[in-house]
């Protein structure tokens, strides 16, 4: 703190020096309150544009209204296909934390929305949300409560009694918790239609009479002053300090470089009304106020699965066994499971040994009296539970706070997710069943059979680095995720599949044989556009670069590409990385694609595009 309170000082030497007119100094305020905006906009990813809007709420009872809240929000696509009694699939809502935004989340929602409806919004100044109100009482903790249930309650369907599952990072679970908990002085708002919590990095209790007195000096500190502490705190990029706090030492360069991002993301206005709201107030001898303790995490009688990073600095592991201890039962089962020999595991680091460590796996099962019938199914099928569960995975360095979003541990994570999900909240929640059971209705299958039978599966290596596939189909006799990773894992170590619909395949069956998974949605019968074309080609330059070693492990074989049969909107993203990334000139790399994977590009008006975007000597003409 002294160092800090130092470093502040020289700060204010340097503003008072360069402070001109209060003009100047009103300017920089101005443009803090901006800071973010456009370079959040720019890097928002493709399934977060298409399912969000900047929409308005006003809270009941407070009168406060949020102009312009970011919300995505995204439907199961079959979800009005499958069994709907006693209740339809439950909505899943993502809770960020301090600082944080809904982008925080894509890959966990790249995963989960192949399986139930999902909301979340960027709360307000976070994100792409609107800084309105300004009002300080705007931010505080139950105000941040009340409007996500505000959110909730328009999106969930109450008069088929939808239920909800809460998955949160740091701050964002206590705000879930006190939303989910029966002892909550929110109880009444939703916790009776919650039936399940993931909280990932959670914070156990309030902060203590030292961390509030802490906290409260900084927030003496003027904000421009504090802004100016915090981009030298920014200095180094990636390598700054203000990363490494979250991200811990050695953490992959991709996590830094999403670490420096959200870090520049959030507004100093903003950080100082959210900060000084979970502030408790000790004036009694106890805090009050501010985020939940022993009492509110108490009252979460549902399956609670926690999640921690063993460098995480913010949030240390230790939260886990102190909320352990709140519910009542510490689990006495410790069970130590290798990454690689995990079939609940999800995601490459199962084969490669990514996370170099065990994932330490504690789990306990406890049922009151009350519960003893709880255990109710949809009629005909064992689909959902209702026992009270806790399960506590600890990620071994170097995860740390950002295990949420670090290509280490994001896919391992939603693997576990999902198959907490399946295991103790609803059979439903889990897509191999949700295949198996519309493909047997005949609800839910590839488009054209007959003719997707007819198409080869896998095309001949293209340029030493892709082949060209169709989809999988989780109820083929052949080309199912089953039988694929048994004739294959040698020779394809990711697939990427550009479709645009959910799989019709489960993912799991080829994360659990070893091949990595990637969901790269695309639109069908349109050439895809420039910036889908810089995505793809950094999502392969990605799986390339950890194609040499990783973990000293190396990895065997080529990339997969799909879309429904393989031709052409895979063929015009695999042309593109040959003709940008390997220099092949655009015919001969048509040819290439063709020559393996024949008739090649089969839509004429994507061979146009290409031709259009890749003419070297076309002089453009001003539009007249």
């Amino acid at each position: 703190m002294v160092r800090l309170l130092t470093l502040c000082g020289a700060a204010t030497s340097l503003l008072l020096w360069r402070r001109r007119s209060n003009k100047q100094f009103k300017e920089t305020s101005q443009r803090q309150l901006t800071t973010g905006i456009s370079d959040t906009v720019g890097v928002d990813p493709g399934l977060l544009k298409k399912h969000s809007n900047l929409e308005s709420y006003t809270v009941p009872g407070t009168g406060i209204t949020y102009p312009g809240i970011r919300t995505f929000y995204r439907p199961h696509p079959q979800g009005h296909k499958l069994p709907s009694k006693p209740n339809p699939l439950p909505l899943l809502v993502f809770v960020h934390g301090l600082g944080g935004s809904v982008a925080q989340f894509h890959p966990l929602l790249t995963s989960l929305v192949n399986v139930a409806p999902c909301l979340s919004i960027d709360f307000p100044g976070c994100g792409l949300s609107e800084f309105s109100p300004k009002s300080w009482e705007a931010y505080t903790t139950d105000a941040l409560v009340q409007l996500l249930a505000t959110v909730i309650n328009k999106y969930r369907d109450a008069e088929t009694g939808q239920q909800i599952v809460f998955i949160g990072h740091s701050m964002g679970c206590s705000i879930a918790t006190l939303l989910a908990s029966s002892t909550s002085p929110y109880a009444n708002l939703l916790s009776s239609h919650v039936v399940g919590f993931v909280a990932i990095c959670p914070k156990a209790d309030a902060l203590t009479l030292e961390e509030a007195k802490k906290f409260k000096k900084l927030l003496r500190i003027p904000g421009p002053i504090f802004d100016l502490w915090r981009k030298w705190d920014r200095r180094g990029g990636t390598e700054s300090a203000s990363v490494a706090r979250f991200t811990g030492p050695n953490a992959e360069n991709e996590t830094r470089k999403l670490q420096f991002r959200f870090n520049e993301q959030s507004r100093t206005p903003v950080w100082r009304r959210m900060t000084t709201g979970i502030l408790p107030d000790y004036s009694s001898g106890v805090p009050k106020g501010g985020l939940p303790g022993r009492e509110v995490w108490a009252g979460l009688a549902l399956p609670i699965f926690l999640a921690a990073g063993e460098l995480d600095k913010i949030t240390p592991a230790s939260e886990l066994e102190k909320i352990a201890g709140f519910l009542g039962k510490s689990p006495n089962d410790e069970i130590r499971k290798k990454i690689t020999r995990d079939p609940s595991m999800s995601g490459p680091e199962m084969k490669d040994d990514r996370l170099d460590g065990d994932v330490r796996t504690d789990s306990a099962s406890f049922i009151s009296s009350e519960d003893s019938d709880i255990n109710k199914s949809v009629p005909g099928e064992t689909l959902t539970f209702r026992r009270r569960v806790l399960k506590k995975i600890v990620f071994p360095a170097p995860a740390s706070h950002a295990l949420l979003y670090a290509p280490s541990t994001c896919r391992t994570l939603a693997g576990l997710i999902q198959a907490f999900f399946t295991d103790h909240i609803d059979k439903r929640l889990s897509l191999g069943w949700q295949l198996q059971y519309l493909t047997t209705e005949g609800k839910w299958d590839v488009k054209n059979l007959e003719k997707w039978k007819a198409v080869k599966p896998v095309s001949e290596p293209i340029a030493d680095i892709f082949r060209a596939m169709k989809t999988l189909r989780e109820v083929d006799e052949y080309h199912c995720p089953r039988v694929f990773v048994e004739q294959w894992k040698e020779k394809i170590y990711a697939i990427v599949d550009i479709s645009h619909e959910s799989p019709v395949y489960d993912p799991r069956g080829l994360e659990i044989g070893g091949i990595e998974y990637h969901k790269f949605p695309t639109v069908s019968k349109l050439p895809p556009s420039v910036d889908e074309v810089k995505s793809f080609i950094d999502l392969i330059d990605g799986l390339r670069g950890g194609q040499a070693s990783v973990s000293n492990v190396v990895k065997c074989g080529l990339i997969g590409v799909h879309c429904h049969y393989g031709f052409n909107r895979t063929g015009f993203f695999i042309v593109c990385y040959l003709v940008e990334r390997l220099g092949y000139r655009l015919q001969d790399a048509l040819d290439e694609f063709e020559g393996q994977r024949p008739p090649g590009i089969r839509h004429d008006h994507f061979i146009d595009t290409l031709f259009v975007r890749y003419c070297t000597s076309l002089k453009r003409a001003p539009t007249l």
